[in-house]
């Protein structure tokens, strides 16, 4: 008896794979806006959940950013019922925070279901990225000049999210999805020249005619990149830089460019309220005071804050 198409098995045998850190019993969700990823994501967790003793549910979240999108995730949660996802919610957030739409709409998104899978208790929580999502990822960061750490791209693993479809074209969770008989929704934002994804959506297939390969090389290049930035990240938390009068130029000094970097960029997230808005231009302003000091006056970060060098120390206005 044949077996299922490959593109179903492939996307199933991800989401298997991904399931196999959590104990029976333990509840699983997948975020699922009704798109192809995140519904062969769901069609394939509402098949593997069982089979691995694990209650599955889903969360979809209207972002109310278009006509329409309250009974779309109305019809997501109808879905998800039909299929044995339960429990299945509807998360109802509004887009108004900073850092343009795109940003707010993804911290409005990330608040919603952190809250429903604390409140749900949640072992974890599937998201739909695929590789072409990380590709774009890794492009957009190297595009703002955003270092190592962009290059990165997003983790398979944070927490309890979990992103099982990293190893799988976008065409596959499409071709699952037909194997199916599902009807995915194709959020209109996707294509949208406004945002720089939907941008960068339409050129990626460009690069991949000239240079064919180059998304799944930039799903491994960012691979590699995290294995660095990781490593970089934990010696730069190891230095022991912080006192009750400031930073302490003495120890920063010290350290290698890369870790002096992320040393400062971490203490400076501390002591703005827009750590967001933190640039490579700003990190490199305050390294300025730290190895190129010649009495220049303080450095202005997001919020208001700005950074001056007094003695010993950096200190925060």
């Amino acid at each position: 008896m044949a077996g299922p198409p490959p593109p179903l098995n492939d996307v199933r045998a991800a989401v298997a794979a991904a399931l196999t850190g959590l104990s029976p019993g333990e509840l699983v969700l997948v975020a699922c806006s009704g798109g192809p990823d995140s519904l062969a994501l769901a069609d394939a967790l509402a098949y593997c959940a069982p089979q691995a003793g694990l209650p599955a549910g889903l969360l979809t979240v209207d972002h109310g950013l278009q006509d329409g999108s309250a009974s779309r995730a109305a019809d997501v949660r109808a879905w998800a019922l039909s299929c044995g996802l339960v429990p299945a919610e509807v998360l109802t957030v509004s887009v108004d925070g900073p850092g343009g739409p795109e940003a707010a709409a993804r911290t409005a998104r990330y608040a919603a279901l952190d809250a429903a899978s604390d409140r749900l208790g949640a072992a974890a929580v599937l998201l739909g990225h695929t590789r072409d999502d990380q590709a774009e990822t890794v492009l957009l960061g190297l595009a703002r000049g955003s270092g190592i750490r962009a290059a990165a791209g997003m983790p398979a693993r944070r927490g309890r999210y979990l992103r099982p479809l990293l190893d799988l074209p976008r065409s596959t969770t499409t071709a699952a999805c037909a194997a199916a008989g599902l009807k995915p929704w194709c959020d209109p934002h996707n294509s949208d020249p406004a945002y720089a994804r939907s941008r960068l959506r339409k050129l990626l297939p460009t690069l991949e005619e000239a240079a064919p390969g180059v998304t799944a090389g930039l799903a491994r290049t960012a691979k590699m990149a995290r294995a660095d930035a990781d490593l970089l990240d934990s010696l730069a938390a190891s230095v022991q830089a912080v006192s009750k009068d400031g930073l302490l130029v003495a120890v920063v000094a010290t350290e290698p460019e890369p870790i002096r970097r992320r040393v400062l960029h971490s203490w400076a997230s501390t002591i703005t309220p827009r750590p967001y808005d933190l640039s490579s231009r700003h990190i490199a302003s305050l390294d300025a005071l730290i190895v190129s000091y010649r009495g220049q006056g303080a450095v202005a970060l997001p919020g208001g804050v700005r950074v001056r060098r007094s003695g010993a120390h950096l200190r925060a206005d």
